[in-house]
């Protein structure tokens, strides 16, 4: 009997003896897996001009305007400080067409630098304004092209928004001397290489 008594008390605490596969004290903990971090690098840009130029298709009441935008200079070479040339030239039709006329009066564009982060000062305005009583003529097949040059916009721009408005006049009957004008906008978006350096600090 004294025999059978140590046994039992043997086996009572073997059982209650942590597992060797559990953690905590007296037992091996397991070694925390390795965590990874992924590295994420620059995100691409979007270009509007990347292929070389772009097609758009504006709307302003009647007129619906087909406009393509292109520029004579490389993409790698929009850097900050060079001279950006930004050309475009336009078409138009008007509904209905009763034989009356469309004008361009007036074409801006506005530059606006940017970061992902910051959208820095526009450049100054540039515009083209006919001196003709009803505009530039601009129903097809007569059309409209001009260039406008974009400067130095700051070393941490990543891109430029270029905001265009173009102002139309359209002929209220194909013999009357009074027009309606029409308005609309475009916003193209050009990358700058070598963009996004954040200028030096002053010691």
């Amino acid at each position: 009997m004294g025999a059978a008594f140590v046994l039992t008390g043997v086996l009572s605490l073997t059982a209650c003896g942590p597992a060797p596969w559990a953690g905590g004290a007296g037992g091996t903990s397991a070694p925390p897996s390795p965590t990874r971090t992924a590295a994420v690098g620059p995100q691409p840009v979007p270009n509007d001009l990347s292929s070389g130029s772009t097609e758009r298709a504006l709307q302003a009441g009647a007129v619906a305007a087909a406009v393509n935008y292109w520029s004579t200079l490389s993409m790698d070479q929009w850097t900050p400080t060079a001279l950006k040339p930004v050309s475009l030239s336009l078409t138009t039709t008007v509904t209905p067409d009763d034989g009356q006329q469309v004008g361009l009066q007036r074409v801006s564009m506005i530059a606006v630098p940017a970061n992902p982060t910051e959208t820095f000062a526009p450049l100054e305005a540039q515009l083209d304004q006919s001196n003709q009583t009803a505009g530039y003529p601009v129903l097809a097949p007569y059309s409209y092209s001009q260039t406008f040059n974009i400067g130095e916009v700051p070393a941490a721009a990543t891109h430029v928004t270029l905001q265009f408005t173009y102002e139309f006049l359209v002929q209220t009957t194909p013999t009357s001397a009074e027009y309606a004008k029409q308005t609309t906008t475009d916003a193209v978006r050009v990358a700058i290489a070598g963009g996004g350096v954040a200028p030096a600090s002053e010691d």
